[in-house]
Order: structure tokens, then C-alpha cells, then sequence
């Protein structure tokens, strides 16, 4: 049996054929050709194969933005195997749950995740291998530098389906654990149309400083650059102070946004030199409506805004400068639609949940929960989860999240993730964590919080207890403790009550008290 080769992978191959000394991954000072891409992609799946990964099984990368981020990835697509892109500030028991819910036979991670890694590594029965820098010993089997020296040929493994260039990602939680999505039928077409407005030619260069364990990243830039055989400049993390230098060292034509970042450059201080750079087009998904034309003025640069998400292909497009929206259906018969509780269609103008379907049916599935797909799908349309209108032309307006979530720094948080962490210290009874607005567009975690009984509890310990225990981008920044939690007739937390209080006098803020957040990856842990 032949190994079949999935779309990434030919395009990869195509670009050699054509122009392999040609740039196409753009590190720092680093240029790397179309040819090493191949040479390293093809290296790793047979480091992988060594080791014993085999099609089907998947592999975790829990690292930051890096070369071998993506010779990892792009190895574990050649041998037709899944890989589990992870937030690499995942801890305790939601990297436990997102590493055993998806039967991850290896985990490769950065010499800094080593330990966080193997702390979980006893409650995941399915995981034979850590992959780390530094390794082999102390609990990891394989050195990072080992797995990217395999042999530089063609990967020999018997592959009947090609794997698909996205992975098993998962979702941020925001109903409960997070949930994997498997894509079973996955689209990449709304993703090329999305591209194709872009306006991005050939040989031009797409920037990012997006994590790349993130869907953003990882599919419209990565991928997305191979797609339009253009050169990627990936930059280590976001940073407002250098967003446009970067731009303007790499040449970079296009780069993404997520929610409050067009706020946060907008706040740097204004220099002569803003509008020159070379950035055509920002893609942007959630533009705060206010900055946008402000933005465009300043920067001289034109935002095209979008919405998609990874759990099902679809996408909105607005490539026509319609301030405050994220557009009309961008791919020809793919539907959307607001609905209300019952999924009955709303008129222009009413806020409902919004939905979409695709002419294919049924793009992916939740792993290992049939019934959240089930429910997801339910009538043939995917139900986002999101809030929306749209107006008489058919363009559609984001209204906030259906569920009890929030969203800060382009990530949904999960109220039940926070809360799960918080009740677990000794001197919290219940707790609830909800959204504050933020002046950047975004939202502001608080959590309130009811103490047990004779026990006093600080807010500097319960953001102890939170750190290593949750994700950075997770960490309430507001905390107030109260009798009792406003509840339904059914012992349910009244979120809106409570998201009505805001910040009271009685709130303590993180940030007015000078409460470092580097706590947080430092591991430090009470209660």
C-alpha cells in the first residue's frame, strides 16, 4: 500500500519542485528555502516513526511560536498521524484532560514545560513518550534535538487516507472541559477565500506573532502562506511596541489580529513614521468598532474582518469596510442564520444565536461526545455559541457569547475551568467567575466568591492557588468575596446579576494592588 499524501504536504512538495532555494519560513535573522522545509518535516516524521508513533495515534506540541513547532507538526502529517496543538499555558487539570481525553501517545514540549508535562504524566495511561529538549532522563524519553534528526527521506509507512492539515484541536472550555474537535470532513475552503481577499500574492510575506497552537495562527498563517506560496515571518509572541518594525524588517504585506490588539497598538505612542510600512491588510477578527477607522487612518493599512471557527468550517467575510461587522457568508452555499431558543429564524435586527450549514453536511465532530455534537448540529446547523444580528443586506454583527464564557487576549475562557480551580481551595465554599467589560474591546475575568465558614481567605491566595493551576490569559483580574451567590430556582448561578454588580467598592484589582501576574507562571500554589 502506497502512502498517501495529504494537500499540505503536495503543496510543500509543488514549491520545491518549483522554487526550492526560495524563502519561505522567515525566524529572526534565519531565511528557510522551500527544500529545508521538506528536509525537516520529512526528518521529523521519521524521528517519529523511530519512536513508534504510528498513523492514527496522536502527538501533542505544547511550545511557543518556533521553527520546530512546525517541523513537528508538518511530521506528524506526513506519517498520518494527529496532531494536539496545546495552549502552552495549560496546567493541572485541564492539561490533564485535554492530553488523556485525546489519547496522546507523545507529547513534545519545550524545555521550560518539561516538568509541567510530567507532573500530569501518571494520570495519562495512553502517553508512552515526552519528547523535551534536555532529555532523555528525568522522566523524558526522547531529546528534541534527536526526534528532528531522523532520516531525510520520504517517511516509509503504509497510509491509505491523507491526513488533513489541521490536527485535533481543542476548544476553549466554554460550556465545560474542553472539547477536541476531530475534523472528519474538514473545508479549507472558506479559509482560501479568505486568503484570496487578502490580496496576498506569491512570494509576498504574511506575519504573525499569534501563538501557532492556536487556529488563527496555525491555519490562516501557516498554512495559509503555503497555500498562497507566499513567505511566512513568524515572530515569537505579540508585542505592540514591535508589531510594525516587524513588519517592516520582513516586508511583511498582510498580518492577523485578534479582539483587543488593534486597541493595544492604537495605544503606542504615535510616531512619524506609523503609516510607513508596508502592511496592505490586517485580517482581523473582532475589530472593536470604535478604533476601526482610526486604525486604517493611522497606520495607513486596510482591516478586513472575519469570523470562523474551528470547530466547524464556515466563514463570515467583510471585505467591503462595513464598520462593526464581521460580514456576509463568504463561500458560496454555506447559510447562515440567527436563531432563537427554539432555532427558529430571527428577522434583521433581532439578536439570536447564531448558526451556519454547509453543503457538505457535516464537518466535524466533538471527540469522544457524540451528544455535544449532536446538540451542536442539531437541525443540520452548526450552533456557534455566539450572539448576532444581522441588518437588511445580510451582513451579520457579533452580540457577545450565548454561554457563560468570556474572551481575553483572542482566547475564550471557560467560567468552569476558573471555578473549578477556584472551589478547590480549602477555605472557598463556591464560587463564580464571569466577565467585566475592558477598554481594549475585550473582557476582564472577576471571580466572586463565597468563603467557607470561619475561614478567611485573601485575594493574594486565591491568585496563588490559581497560579500554575490555570492558563495566564485565565487569571481573574478582579476578585470579591460575598455572603452568597445570587442563584436561580434551580441552585444555578445568576451570571447577568452578577456581571450587572461589575466592579464594586468591595473588588480587589490585581492590577491597582500590584499583584505580579509572573506569579502565575511561576507555579507558585497554596491552599
Amino acid at each position: 500500500m502506497a502512502r498517501a499524501q495529504g494537500a499540505v504536504e503536495q503543496l510543500i512538495r509543488q514549491r520545491v519542485a518549483d522554487h526550492p532555494d526560495d524563502p519561505w519560513l522567515l525566524w529572526h535573522d534565519d531565511r528557510v528555502p522551500w527544500r529545508d522545509v521538506l528536509s525537516n518535516a520529512q526528518r521529523t516524521a521519521n524521528g517519529l516513526l523511530e519512536l513508534g508513533i504510528r498513523p492514527g495515534e496522536r502527538v501533542a506540541i505544547m511550545m511557543a511560536n518556533r521553527p520546530e513547532f512546525i517541523w513537528v507538526h508538518l511530521g506528524i502529517l506526513l506519517i498520518g498521524a494527529s496532531s494536539v496543538p496545546v495552549n502552552i499555558s495549560q496546567r493541572g487539570p485541564t492539561l490533564t484532560h485535554i492530553l488523556a481525553d485525546s489519547d496522546t501517545a507523545a507529547v513534545v514540549c519545550q524545555r521550560d514545560l518539561r516538568d509541567v508535562v510530567l507532573a500530569v504524566r501518571d494520570d495519562l495511561p495512553a502517553l508512552r513518550c515526552v519528547i523535551a529538549e534536555g532529555g532523555p532522563g528525568g522522566g523524558v524519553d526522547c531529546d528534541l534535538e534527536r526526534l528532528l534528526s531522523g532520516a531525510d527521506r520520504e517517511p516509509d509507512v503504509e497510509l491509505a487516507e491523507p491526513t488533513g492539515g489541521v490536527g485535533m484541536m481543542y476548544t476553549s472550555g466554554t460550556t465545560g472541559p474542553p472539547k477536541g474537535v476531530v475534523a472528519t470532513n474538514y473545508d479549507l475552503t472558506p479559509l482560501t477565500v479568505l486568503l484570496e481577499s487578502s490580496g496576498v500574492r506569491p512570494g509576498e510575506t504574511m506575519y504573525t506573532g499569534l501563538p501557532l497552537f492556536h487556529g488563527n495562527a496555525l491555519l490562516v498563517s501557516m498554512i495559509g502562506s503555503i497555500i498562497r506560496d507566499a513567505r511566512l515571518a513568524l515572530a515569537p509572541r505579540f508585542t505592540a511596541s514591535g508589531f510594525f518594525d516587524d513588519c517592516r524588517r520582513y516586508g511583511a504585506v498582510a498580518a492577523n489580529s485578534l479582539g483587543g490588539m488593534i486597541s493595544i497598538l492604537l495605544k503606542q505612542p504615535d510616531r512619524p513614521d506609523d503609516r510607513d510600512n508596508p502592511l496592505r491588510v490586517v485580517l482581523s477578527a473582532g475589530c472593536p468598532p470604535d478604533r476601526w477607522r482610526e486604525f486604517e487612518e493611522r497606520f495607513g493599512v486596510r482591516i478586513i474582518e472575519w469570523f470562523g471557527m474551528v470547530d466547524s468550517p464556515g466563514i463570515l467575510l467583510n471585505d467591503v469596510g462595513r464598520v462593526g461587522s464581521m460580514g456576509r457568508s463568504g463561500v458560496s452555499g454555506v447559510e447562515f442564520r440567527v436563531v432563537d431558543d427554539d432555532d427558529r429564524p430571527q428577522p434583521p435586527g433581532t439578536v439570536g444565536e447564531l448558526v451556519f450549514r454547509h453543503p457538505r453536511g457535516r464537518m466535524t465532530t466533538y471527540h469522544k461526545l457524540p451528544d455535544a455534537t449532536e446538540r451542536a448540529y442539531r437541525g443540520g446547523w452548526f450552533h456557534s455559541g455566539d450572539l448576532a444580528e444581522y441588518d437588511e443586506d445580510g451582513f451579520f454583527y457579533y452580540r457577545g457569547r450565548k454561554t457563560e464564557s468570556m474572551r481575553r487576549l483572542g482566547e475564550n475562557i471557560s467560567a468552569w475551568e476558573i471555578e473549578t480551580v477556584v472551589n478547590s481551595h480549602r477555605g472557598v465554599l463556591e464560587s463564580a467567575a464571569h466577565s467585566v467589560a475592558s477598554d481594549l474591546g475585550e473582557d476582564e475575568v472577576k471571580v466572586c466568591i463565597v468563603a467557607r465558614p470561619g475561614m478567611t481567605v485573601t485575594p493574594e491566595e486565591i491568585l496563588d492557588h490559581c497560579a500554575g493551576r490555570i492558563a495566564r490569559h485565565a487569571m481573574p483580574r478582579y476578585v470579591e468575596f460575598l455572603d452568597e451567590l445570587p442563584k436561580t430556582a434551580t441552585e444555578r448561578n445568576q451570571y447577568a446579576a452578577l456581571r450587572a454588580r461589575g466592579v464594586t467598592p468591595g473588588t480587589w484589582d490585581r492590577e491597582q494592588a500590584g499583584y505580579p501576574i509572573g506569579k502565575a507562571d511561576a507555579g507558585r500554589r497554596s491552599g
